[in-house]
């Protein structure tokens, strides 16, 4: 029977061939295993401990394999079993190295032989439904506060707790004493029934994500709803970011946008609160007040300086404004800070066929002396640095650390969220923070150096999603792939380097 235009036809294979389109996902695994990430899972997670069926290092690592396979939602699980040459890879790797008594301990977990290699989709949303906390859902109700975040429930804090060892594996690795830390939100649009309006006017959540930009993952991830502002509460966020840094690191720097303009947050970091990190220099966005417009007013000319790029002018220019909030205005010992001004001038904001200019725009503007200007602020404790300096440093926060919010969104699973339960979103977006940062790993330690800056799309296509197949040789598998294919050898020397950092690093007990 004729399928199409074409002379090609589909057919199914009568039996089972030991086939895989995803040859590269497994050396995901052996990096899995050398840094411990199931002992991790046991370690910080008993929501399966002491009951039948799947395990929480199964459920947990079955959603991280989904996100770097490219699933997109629970259901999409289906796929990645219906792959029954990874499966087999999967299920002999989860046995690897266990006592028998461990083997037959996950054996009697099931009543009858287990089957499947990865759960269903309906035992995954059951085990996301247990990291929602009902009793927060009732104080929300009974709270008169607008902007309410629940207190993250013990198995939400287990997954911080994962994610902190999997960045402290990183740091052991990749030894960084200087942890640049952005902060910055994103929003998660949603059609789920109890989420909130966002400030642009659709339902969202809005996670406070840390960037650790010398590393280039997430550090630290505080799920909220979309109804929350950004900057609230960001000083008890930065708190719990600088837990989740490892022992090596011994400076810390702060950069954000106008969100973390607030005063408590930069009291903290100039007068060394923290006893661990001592004064922490930071570069933020300070909102462009009325009373901060009249201080840039005040500047002389001569005072301004142009803004440098690749030695060209850019068309900006900065100075040093002598400005003082209101909020130091009446304490003695409030701290000082370093102020900074940037304008570019705006050209003619007519467009064709226009008879008015435009009467909004996405950016604070200002006259001085008949022409009109895009206006910034920037406050730092930052002293022996030029203000170009400090101005192109806050600006590389706009781009490693923003760009992963669309790999968060688009290229791993946070985009779609499974639940109309808070708590069970938050678990999807931990898990999916937990799968990036183990990208991350992938790449800055054991993959080709052509690779290390390439999105998952281009990560997918060169060395995940290749067909290979599987063969059995006594108690072995070996996994061929088509003959003179370009990714063999990236696969073999990634596995290599993973086999090297088995000295590098100690996975927790």
């Amino acid at each position: 029977m004729t399928q199409g235009v074409l002379p090609f036809k589909y057919e199914k294979e009568k039996n089972d061939t030991g086939m895989t389109a995803l040859a590269g996902l497994p050396i995901y695994l052996d990096l899995a295993k050398v840094i411990g990430l199931s002992k991790s899972i046991q370690k910080h997670l008993r929501i399966k401990a002491n009951s039948q069926g799947w395990t929480d290092v199964q459920l947990v690592l079955s959603l991280v394999l989904l996100n770097l396979a490219g699933g997109s939602s629970v259901q999409d699980l289906k796929i990645l079993e219906a792959d029954k040459g990874f499966c087999e890879i999967l299920c002999k790797a989860e046995l690897h190295g266990l006592r028998r008594k461990v083997r037959r301990a996950l054996a009697s977990r099931w009543r009858k032989e287990k089957k499947r290699a990865l759960p269903s989709p309906s035992a995954v949303f059951r085990y996301l439904s247990s990291f929602h906390d009902a009793e927060q859902e009732k104080i929300r109700k009974e709270s008169d506060v607008k902007a309410f975040i629940p207190t993250p429930s013990e198995h939400l804090t287990g997954l911080e707790q994962i994610n902190k060892d999997i960045c402290a594996s990183l740091n052991s690795a990749d030894p960084q004493e200087t942890a640049t830390l952005d902060m910055d939100a994103t929003l998660v649009e949603t059609n789920k029934s109890d989420a909130l309006w966002c400030y642009k006017g659709f339902k969202s959540y809005q996670p406070l994500n840390t960037w650790w930009d010398e590393h280039g993952i997430i550090l630290h991830t505080q799920f909220r709803d979309g109804n929350v502002p950004a900057g609230f509460d960001q000083l008890k966020v930065f708190k719990k970011a600088l837990d989740c840094l490892p022992e090596g690191v011994k400076t810390v720097k702060l950069r954000s946008d106008t969100a973390g303009y607030q005063h408590d947050l930069l009291k903290y970091c100039e007068k060394a609160e923290n006893e661990r990190f001592g004064r922490i220099e930071f570069a933020i966005g300070c909102n462009v007040s009325k009373a901060f417009k009249t201080a840039v007013e005040q500047i002389p000319d001569s005072q301004w300086h142009p803004i440098y790029k690749d030695h060209m002018e850019t068309g900006s220019e900065w100075a040093e404004a002598c400005f003082v909030p209101n909020e130091l205005c009446h304490s003695k010992n409030a701290p000082e800070y370093r102020y900074l001004a940037k304008r570019q001038i705006l050209k003619d904001q007519q467009l064709p066929g226009m008879q008015e200019p435009q009467m909004s725009l996405p950016f604070p503007t200002m006259e001085i002396e008949t022409k009109k200007y895009k206006v910034f602020g920037i406050v730092t404790n930052i002293k022996d640095k030029d203000g170009e300096s400090l101005i192109h440093w806050l600006h590389k926060r706009c781009g490693r650390s923003e760009q992963v919010h669309s790999v968060m969104k688009e290229d791993l699973a946070g985009g779609k969220l499974p639940s109309s339960d808070f708590g069970a979103n938050a678990a999807w977006w931990w898990i999916m923070i937990m799968s990036l940062n183990l990208n991350v790993m992938m790449k800055n330690l054991a993959l080709a150096p052509c690779l290390a800056n390439k999105r998952m799309k281009a990560i997918r296509f060169s060395i995940i999603n290749i067909p290979g197949r599987i063969i059995k040789r006594s108690r072995s598998l070996l996994l061929r792939l088509s003959k003179n294919h370009p990714s063999y050898n990236i696969l073999v020397e990634a596995r290599r380097r993973i086999a090297m950092l088995q000295g590098a690093y100690a996975p927790p007990g």
